[in-house]
């Protein structure tokens, strides 16, 4: 993306960011600790509420300056992903919530009294083909109960609500494999230890991810978002925001990536020169540099389609796989030239590389979205 796009917005998101520098993500790192101060700037910034319309106390701006916001973040070393579905998965709400449901819950999100950010989908058993999950949900009364498991649910003890995708209806007994599925909005603060247990699952990174546990947790039919049996196609559009968004956050890995590299391979002198003057380092460089703005175009397009509301699966799945590969291209890229300093935590730099890393299999893998592009190229039925 164009750093001529909302200059005033970015300019501000970098002075936020130099608040928080590596140090504070160092030492957050260490302990898998979330990031709550540096959510709380944000918050209290509006850049978090960008994409909630003026009537609920947002910002109302489009989803390009909310790409823009998350690409600095990123270009600035710092992190997004601990808080980046506060401004998407709200969307589902917004797009196909009642308007009372609307008026109670989206200005808490937008104020940050309420944290809506954490996004039910995935399952053990089901993997990538989400019309295989089991996690159901039985009428009774005015509740549901709520029985399975869910798996790599991110941000779930950082949220007060969550958009919960489960059966109603078993798959076997639909016409379409995709029918039968509804969204549920959990409140997180009356599930958990009511049927809700919530088990982090500690990996190579600070991403605060868990895996989600469901015996008979009760929820208000109130809290059923649109209509039962729908739910598949109200998440497949809020996926189209987040994979942009996050393909966006590629872009800005990609760029400190290259600002690193770029900066390190002239002050570092080897036989009487900077290593810059090698083509071998010029060259890598070089290619990070045409792959992140190949890939930045094309993050650009699918915004400019969602923005205005015309269908963008296609765009939205190719961007976040450019993006991701950049981004990933560029952090090798920065290890290789810094040599055995980019394995040092203070330079910052293998931090930003194993978050990078966590972009190119989450929240959709490669052969997902080119199983989604290939059936656009070739004018097949889309399997999902």
């Amino acid at each position: 993306m164009s750093d001529e796009t909302f200059p005033e917005i970015r300019d501000a998101v970098r002075r936020l960011c130099a608040d928080f520098p590596g140090s504070y993500w160092q030492a957050l790192d260490r302990d898998r600790t979330y990031p709550t101060e540096f959510v709380r700037a944000l918050t209290e910034a509006g850049f978090l509420s960008v994409l909630i319309p003026e009537e609920f106390g947002g910002s109302g701006l489009g989803l390009g300056a909310a790409t823009a916001i998350l690409e600095e973040i990123h270009r600035s070393g710092c992190n997004g992903g601990a808080c980046h579905a506060q401004m998407y998965t709200m969307g589902t709400l917004l797009k196909h919530g009642s308007a009372e449901q609307k008026a109670k819950y989206l200005p808490g999100v937008a104020d940050g009294s309420l944290r809506l950010q954490a996004f039910g989908v995935t399952e053990p058993t089901a993997g990538t083909d989400t019309t295989r999950i089991r996690t159901f949900a039985r009428r009774e009364g005015d509740h549901y109960v709520v029985s399975g498991q869910k798996i790599w649910i991110s941000r779930a003890e950082h949220s007060d609500l969550m958009v919960l995708l489960c059966r109603t209806t078993p798959r076997e007994e639909c016409a379409r494999s995709s029918d039968g599925m509804s969204v549920l909005l959990v409140d997180m603060r009356e599930a958990v230890g009511n049927g809700l247990t919530i088990r982090p699952i500690r990996t190579m990174l600070n991403h605060a991810t868990t895996e989600l546990f469901f015996d008979d947790l009760k929820v208000p039919v109130e809290n059923l978002i649109g209509e039962e049996g729908k739910g598949f196609r109200y998440i497949l559009s809020g996926m189209n925001a987040e994979r942009i968004l996050i393909a966006a956050e590629c872009i800005g890995d990609a760029k400190f990536f290259i600002d690193r590299a770029a900066a390190y391979a002239k002050e570092r002198s080897v036989f009487g020169r900077a290593i810059g003057s090698n083509q071998g380092i010029q060259f890598p460089i070089a290619r990070a540099y045409v792959q992140m703005n190949a890939a930045a175009l094309v993050v650009a397009d699918a915004a400019a389609k969602f923005e205005a509301g015309q269908p963008c699966g296609t765009e939205a799945n190719m961007a976040k796989m450019v993006a991701s590969e950049a981004s990933w291209f560029a952090a090798d890229m920065c290890i290789q030239t810094h040599g055995g300093f980019g394995f040092a935590e203070e330079y910052d730099i293998e931090r930003k590389f194993r978050e990078t890393r966590l972009y190119q299999v989450a929240p959709i893998s490669t052969n997902l979205i080119l199983s989604h592009v290939g059936t656009h190229v070739l004018g097949m039925p889309k399997s999902f």
